[in-house]
Protein backbone atom coordinates (compact mmCIF):
# COMPACT_ATOMS: atom_id res chain seq x y z
CA UNK A 1 0.00 0.00 0.00
CA UNK A 2 1.45 3.38 -0.97
CA UNK A 3 1.36 6.58 1.09
CA UNK A 4 -1.56 8.06 -0.88
CA UNK A 5 -3.65 4.99 -0.22
CA UNK A 6 -2.81 5.11 3.50
CA UNK A 7 -3.61 8.83 3.64
CA UNK A 8 -6.93 8.23 1.86
CA UNK A 9 -7.90 5.52 4.35
CA UNK A 10 -6.88 7.65 7.33
CA UNK A 11 -8.75 10.67 6.03
CA UNK A 12 -11.86 8.64 5.22
CA UNK A 13 -11.95 7.27 8.77
CA UNK A 14 -11.19 10.71 10.24
CA UNK A 15 -13.98 12.50 8.36
CA UNK A 16 -16.45 9.64 8.86
CA UNK A 17 -15.88 9.77 12.61
CA UNK A 18 -16.01 13.59 12.64
CA UNK A 19 -19.42 13.34 11.02
CA UNK A 20 -20.46 10.77 13.63
CA UNK A 21 -21.14 8.11 11.00
CA UNK A 22 -20.62 4.41 11.40
CA UNK A 23 -19.50 2.41 8.38
CA UNK A 24 -23.12 1.28 8.02
CA UNK A 25 -24.43 4.84 8.06
CA UNK A 26 -21.92 6.02 5.47
CA UNK A 27 -22.67 3.01 3.31
CA UNK A 28 -26.41 3.73 3.44
CA UNK A 29 -25.91 7.38 2.49
CA UNK A 30 -23.58 6.36 -0.36
CA UNK A 31 -25.91 3.57 -1.55
CA UNK A 32 -23.29 0.86 -1.16
CA UNK A 33 -22.69 -2.01 1.26
CA UNK A 34 -21.12 -1.77 4.71
CA UNK A 35 -18.65 -4.36 3.43
CA UNK A 36 -17.65 -1.98 0.65
CA UNK A 37 -16.83 0.81 3.14
CA UNK A 38 -15.14 -1.68 5.48
CA UNK A 39 -13.06 -3.04 2.61
CA UNK A 40 -11.92 0.43 1.65
CA UNK A 41 -11.05 1.34 5.24
CA UNK A 42 -9.10 -1.90 5.73
CA UNK A 43 -7.20 -1.40 2.49
CA UNK A 44 -8.60 -4.57 0.92
CA UNK A 45 -10.44 -2.71 -1.85
CA UNK A 46 -10.30 0.62 -3.60
CA UNK A 47 -13.28 2.89 -4.29
CA UNK A 48 -14.36 3.89 -7.75
CA UNK A 49 -14.21 7.53 -8.71
CA UNK A 50 -18.00 7.67 -8.45
CA UNK A 51 -17.88 6.26 -4.91
CA UNK A 52 -15.19 8.77 -3.90
CA UNK A 53 -17.54 11.56 -5.00
CA UNK A 54 -20.47 10.00 -3.12
CA UNK A 55 -18.37 9.64 0.03
CA UNK A 56 -17.18 13.24 -0.13
CA UNK A 57 -20.74 14.46 -0.68
CA UNK A 58 -22.00 12.37 2.23
CA UNK A 59 -19.26 13.68 4.52
CA UNK A 60 -19.80 17.26 3.28
CA UNK A 61 -16.17 17.71 2.25
CA UNK A 62 -14.33 18.36 -0.99
CA UNK A 63 -13.17 15.11 -2.62
CA UNK A 64 -9.56 16.37 -2.40
CA UNK A 65 -9.87 16.35 1.39
CA UNK A 66 -9.97 12.54 1.24
CA UNK A 67 -6.44 12.62 -0.17
CA UNK A 68 -5.00 15.68 1.61
CA UNK A 69 -6.82 16.59 4.80
CA UNK A 70 -8.31 20.11 4.91
CA UNK A 71 -7.30 20.94 1.35
CA UNK A 72 -10.45 22.94 0.75
CA UNK A 73 -10.00 24.82 4.04
CA UNK A 74 -6.40 25.61 3.17
CA UNK A 75 -7.48 27.06 -0.18
CA UNK A 76 -10.05 29.25 1.55
CA UNK A 77 -7.47 30.38 4.10
CA UNK A 78 -5.00 31.24 1.33
CA UNK A 79 -7.64 33.21 -0.58
CA UNK A 80 -8.56 35.13 2.58
CA UNK A 81 -4.88 35.89 3.29
CA UNK A 82 -4.35 37.32 -0.20
CA UNK A 83 -7.56 39.33 -0.09
CA UNK A 84 -7.25 40.69 3.44
CA UNK A 85 -3.50 41.00 3.98
CA UNK A 86 -1.30 40.51 0.94
CA UNK A 87 -3.12 42.68 -1.62
CA UNK A 88 -3.56 45.66 0.77
CA UNK A 89 0.13 45.41 1.74
CA UNK A 90 1.16 45.38 -1.93
CA UNK A 91 -1.06 48.37 -2.69
CA UNK A 92 0.61 50.32 0.13
CA UNK A 93 4.09 49.37 -1.09
CA UNK A 94 3.25 50.45 -4.63
CA UNK A 95 1.75 53.72 -3.40
CA UNK A 96 4.95 54.46 -1.44
CA UNK A 97 7.24 53.49 -4.31
CA UNK A 98 5.27 55.36 -6.97
CA UNK A 99 3.52 58.31 -5.27
CA UNK A 100 0.98 60.20 -7.30
CA UNK A 101 2.10 63.68 -8.26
Amino acid sequence: MNAYHSDFIGNLIYYREQKGYTQSTLAAVCDCSKGNIGGIESGKSSPSFELILKIAYALEIHPADLFLRNTSNNRADAAAFFENEFFPMMKNMIAKQFPQK
